[in-house]
């Protein structure tokens, strides 16, 4: 039994219908459980008025019922907007406000909740879910993925990834990063299990890791940081999770030296790095890192392109071609000028905005950023977002957000500087003396996620300033450093 990406229907009923589809943080259910579950939850969308290309957000965190949700607007051909509880109350509101959703389904409760919005469809028809990513003018951006994006994504993991008939996932990412979309179509295309893990269960290491082996996850989804976290544990091996196969890593560099402790402690498991920004349905290139690659290379290449796609550098500049490529920013016609091309052939085009190259075989490696965004613990971060929310701080007369990256340019760390305002007790800080985190930490928490918020902010008595008249930013991190 599997839902058919192309009918976004259920087939096969009858074949292996007790199987595992889901174990959530709350309860499992296989996939005739799943398959009842859906056309309830359908049932009741549309006696609440939700009809085709009427987009449905999605609040939670890992429960049954957000998987459940999530593969019914699929059947029902509403878009799904899913938003995890790590989002602040504010970031939700504003989500909801630029959707126009009139419903918002809560997995914690197994309600929905009206907006007061109208029930109304979107613009562009036939998509099959919106992805919120961090916006550099502080809102949000809406990236719009088609039905036949989906397909396309579940067709090239099922003839290329190399992951058995029926995987058995494990899941950590919020449903809220592109990264778990791999798990969650390839479970419905294949007929496998998604396991979810909320980040409670994962808090506690050697529980988290007695679930997966009670579950024989054979497929490990995450960042590279994420995989690395884990190898504090010693029961993260080969021996303890003898039927983890496949390690699947997208969403940031993959080092070196994560790849060869992972051959280590999981001699028969492959490793495949992807590439691709959320815009682009999850992934666009792969390649298996074997031995010989982890030997060969000081920078691991990011892979090949997908199938039906192409990848071009123009200027240095990574540009991706292919009917994978969204279909624009939600309501942002501006963005969509700026970032979207159509190719020669007649099919979408997309400048990422990173920097790369390809070899004579087509093979690509990654070299950062033309902007300002960067890449940490996998999630994608607009700084200028961060330095909005900065400058709205009390007292805060200028701010700015930067990176800390390590010699191979990835990040190590956000950190936020700021000028204050000239009265009183703040003519009294140092130069360099750390903010105190009570000044802001409740601020940014209520308008930025957890992710986003800087491991330190430093008070500076004025900003340098470059020849354009910008705040100088390596002449603040060469301070730092020395400090």
């Amino acid at each position: 039994m599997h839902l058919d990406l192309r009918t976004m229907q259920f087939a096969d009923a009858a074949h292996n219908a007790d199987r595992l589809a889901v174990a959530g943080s709350d309860r499992s259910l296989s996939w005739a459980e799943l398959q009842a579950e859906v056309a309830l939850w359908v049932q009741q969308a549309r006696d609440l008025g939700i009809q085709k290309d009427m987009p449905v957000v999605l609040g939670g965190h890992k429960q049954a019922g957000f998987f459940v949700a999530m593969t019914a607007c699929l059947t029902l051909g509403a878009p799904f907007v899913p938003v995890d509880t790590i989002y602040p109350d504010e970031r939700r509101r504003k989500i909801v406000d630029i959707v126009g959703a009139s419903l918002v389904y809560q997995a914690t409760t197994g309600t929905f909740m009206p907006t007061g919005n109208s029930p109304t469809a979107l613009p562009e028809k036939d998509l099959a879910y919106i992805l919120f990513t961090s916006g550099s003018t502080g809102e949000p951006k809406g990236v719009q993925i088609g039905r036949e994006s989906v397909r396309l994504l579940g067709d090239w993991m099922q003839s290329r990834f190399n992951l058995g008939p029926a995987p058995v996932f494990m899941n950590q990412a919020p449903f809220s990063f592109d990264l778990s979309m791999f798990e969650v179509f390839d479970t419905l295309a294949s007929g496998g299990s998604c396991i979810l893990n909320s980040r409670e269960q994962i808090q506690d290491g050697p529980a988290y890791l007695a679930r997966l082996a009670e579950h024989h996850v054979t497929c490990w989804v995450s960042t590279p940081s994420f995989a690395h976290q884990q190898l504090l544990n010693k029961n993260f091996s080969g021996e303890f999770l003898p039927s983890l196969d496949t390690f699947l890593f997208c969403g940031e560099v993959l080092p070196v030296a994560l790849g060869k402790r992972l051959k280590q402690r999981f001699p028969a498991a492959k490793i495949l790095n992807t590439y691709g920004p959320t815009e682009a349905t999850v992934a666009t290139t792969s390649i298996e890192i074997d031995q010989a690659t982890l030997d060969a290379h000081a920078v691991l290449p990011v892979g090949y392109a997908k199938p039906d796609c192409e990848i071009l550098i123009q200027d240095g500049e990574i540009c991706i071609v292919g009917d994978h490529v969204m279909r624009g920013y939600l309501n942002r016609p501006d963005l969509n000028a700026e970032k979207l091309f159509v190719h020669g052939d007649g099919r979408r085009g997309f400048k990422t905005g990173d920097l790369g190259q390809i070899d004579e075989t087509g093979l690509l490696w990654c070299n950062g950023r033309r902007d300002d965004q960067v890449k940490l613990n996998g999630y994608r971060i607009e700084l200028s977002e961060i330095s909005l929310a900065l400058q709205a701080l009390d007292t805060v007369k200028a701010a700015i957000c930067l990176a800390l990256r390590r010699p191979d340019h990835t990040v190590v760390r956000l950190l936020g500087f700021v000028e204050l305002e000239s009265s009183g007790k703040q003519n009294s800080i140092a130069e360099w003396s750390p903010f105190p985190a009570e000044q802001w930490k409740p601020q940014l928490e209520q308008c930025l996620p957890p992710y986003m918020l800087p491991s330190e902010i430093l008070t500076v008595a004025s900003f340098p300033m470059s020849v354009n008249h910008k705040i100088d930013g390596k002449a603040l991190l060469q301070g730092y450093l020395a400090k």
